[in-house]
């Protein structure tokens, strides 16, 4: 995945602008601090913070080499001395030596396993076995809302798949600007994280083909609005959204000539602004 690069009057602002361009959580993605902001005389701004950023990599790390490790000798602790000649009588006046008794030998330690998950390691699990998990979580999850549904897995591509929700009545998954769908999908990889220890790849729950629709309703909107700005000459502030719909905004305004867009505002009230220009 590309790297991003912002700026923003701090740290936390910058970071803001970059997960508006990834359309991603702040969790989805790492950061890296490019400049610290630095003040000039009377606390006027130098120059703004700048950060890169990009989405997490879909599989994990490799994990450094475990070593094992022997208990440290205790300082006090001396060998036996051995005579000379291999053996015979203590020498005149020494006491007889004490026989120790014989170190434990120690256990190997054993690879640390999620505590949560019955014991399975952290790996690289294939997505269609992380998506079967999920799968029957959904389907188990559409039966106790009493809904009449079926989830399908469709593969996006090698690194993510979408479990898709199909049926009526879904509008109980879905809730208020799809506020209870970004639960059920946060649930979704919970589940699939702590059953597999599978932390690769990206699964995407949708509802009812709501993600689409709600995409293509936001770009009609937004072409609307930038219609308006670029009459008035007026900037516009819309509704906070969440990261992907912000994503959707600024990358449908930029496609317009003669409007810009901005975000301000702090998680989870950030919005986008429509400027004229």
């Amino acid at each position: 995945m590309e790297w991003v690069e912002t700026t923003g009057r701090t740290i936390e602002e910058a970071k803001d602008a970059a997960l508006d361009q990834l359309g991603v959580d702040e969790s989805d993605a790492e950061f890296e601090v490019v400049e610290e902001p630095k003040s000039g005389l009377f606390g006027r701004l130098r120059s703004e913070a700048r950060v890169r950023a990009r989405v997490r990599p879909t599989r994990p790390r490799p994990k450094d080499e475990r070593r094992s490790r022997r208990k440290p000798r205790d300082r006090g602790e001396r060998q036996p001395a051995r005579s000379a000649t291999g053996g015979g009588d203590s020498p005149a006046g020494d006491a007889p030596r004490r026989e120790r008794p014989p170190r434990e030998r120690q256990r190997p330690a054993r690879p640390r396993a999620n505590d949560d998950d019955g014991g399975s390691m952290v790996e690289d699990v294939p997505m269609e076995q992380q998506a079967e998990v999920a799968r029957e979580f959904l389907a188990g999850l559409v039966q106790q809302f009493g809904a009449a549904g079926s989830v399908e897995v469709r593969p996006i591509d090698e690194d993510t798949v979408e479990l898709a929700i199909v049926g009526d009545d879904l509008g109980l998954l879905i809730g208020p600007k799809g506020q209870t769908l970004g639960a059920v999908q946060e649930l979704a990889r919970t589940v699939v994280q702590r059953k597999t220890g599978g932390r690769n790849g990206r699964l995407v729950v949708d509802v009812g083909g709501y993600r689409e629709a709600r995409r293509a309703a936001l770009t009609r909107f937004t072409q609307q609005v930038a219609a308006e700005v670029k009459e008035s000459g007026r900037a516009r502030g819309l509704e906070p959204m969440s990261p992907a719909d912000r994503k959707v905004v600024h990358d449908t305004a930029n496609e317009i000539d003669g409007v810009s867009t901005t975000s301000e505002g702090e998680e989870p009230r950030r919005r986008v602004v429509i400027l004229p220009g």
